[in-house]
């Protein structure tokens, strides 16, 4: 302890910057707000591109395209930030970073597919119980041990989520998609279960040696490009894309927001992975969902049921009890 705390004043020296800036409340709390403030505008940016109408009735449809474009944005960020920081190599095995880069990639496209056959509502309730895989899969892969507590405390968030999301309304409407039923579904079990081995993997580098979140990011998206590019090649997409930007090429700069939310997200979120671990990053994500909606309710106006409003005291009492069984271990 004495060791720990000379090195700290040691740190001070050099560093005038008070001590909170380096506190793990400081830290939590600029990486939960970087994190929803990032995708609050990347999921603007990404609606406005898959959503609307070009010209008289086309569509943009190249979702790999799209995600090699934001891994190649997210390369171009880190690396840039690697040289400025001027860090040592990374010893982590590249096979490590391809194979959870492709899991990584796999649930991406996995849940942006699983959009043209299952209902938008669907597709969120789907991606909400993500800290479950990332805990099973913590467990299997990585040898993780969590107390029961910590699984009733995320278990009780994911409910609120799900509660605070669940409209059976929506759900009843799709009607004609009985007949494609399986699809989407499976589809959705798919990207959790890769979802899943991503951070049993993420885990499992952290745990052999500590790694910086700019070198994860760097080397996870630089084979994020390389298989994604190899999928945009095999699938022809890269031709319907160029023919696309050609005859409407103001989606480039909806493309570039993209692109830039989606890193500087992307940049929070492996700051969390660093700091805090994948589970702490994918309750973040979960919730952030979560205060998306929340935000509309209250800049909007729009009317919250009281079932929703059971979720939101769910998760709230979730995320609270998480954080002070968080504080307690690491003390």
């Amino acid at each position: 302890m004495t060791n720990h705390h000379q090195h700290h004043q040691h740190q001070h020296q050099h560093n005038p910057t008070p001590s909170w800036f380096h506190s793990s409340t400081f830290r939590l709390f600029s990486c939960f707000l970087g994190i929803f403030v990032a995708y609050l505008f990347f999921g603007i940016a990404q609606e406005s591109i898959v959503k609307d109408r070009y010209g008289e009735n086309d569509k943009f449809t190249f979702i790999i395209s799209l995600v090699l474009f934001q891994c190649v944005f997210n390369a171009i960020v880190s690396k840039v930030i690697l040289m400025i920081r001027q860090s040592p190599r990374d010893g982590t095995p590249s096979y490590m970073y391809a194979f959870a880069s492709f899991t990584y990639l796999f649930a991406m496209l996995a849940s942006n597919f699983a959009l043209e056959f299952v209902s938008y509502p669907m597709q969120v309730l789907g991606k909400s119980v993500k800290p479950v895989p990332v805990m099973l899969l913590g467990v299997l892969v990585a040898r993780k041990r969590y107390p029961w507590t910590k699984w009733f405390y995320v278990l009780l968030i994911v409910f609120g989520v799900v509660l605070f999301m669940y409209k059976p309304k929506e759900m009843s409407k799709t009607t004609d998609s009985t007949q494609i039923v399986g699809i989407g579904e499976f589809l959705l079990v798919v990207s959790l279960a890769f979802d899943g081995l991503t951070g049993g993997i993420q885990d499992k580098i952290r745990d052999q040696r500590p790694v910086q979140a700019y070198h994860m990011m760097y080397s996870m998206n630089i084979w994020s490009c390389l298989w994604a590019t190899i999928a945009v090649v095999l699938t022809g997409e890269i031709y319907g894309l160029m023919n696309f930007i050609q005859i409407y090429p103001e989606v480039i700069w909806k493309m570039f927001l993209l692109g830039l939310t989606g890193a500087i997200g992307q940049n929070f979120i492996f700051l969390t992975i660093e700091w805090f671990g994948p589970l702490t990053c994918s309750i973040f994500t979960t919730t952030r969902k979560f205060f998306t909606i929340l935000c509309s309710v209250f800049l909007f106006g729009n009317p919250i049921s009281n079932q929703q409003i059971l979720g939101t005291l769910l998760v709230f009492i979730g995320l609270f009890l998480e954080q002070l069984t968080g504080k307690k271990k690491h003390k």
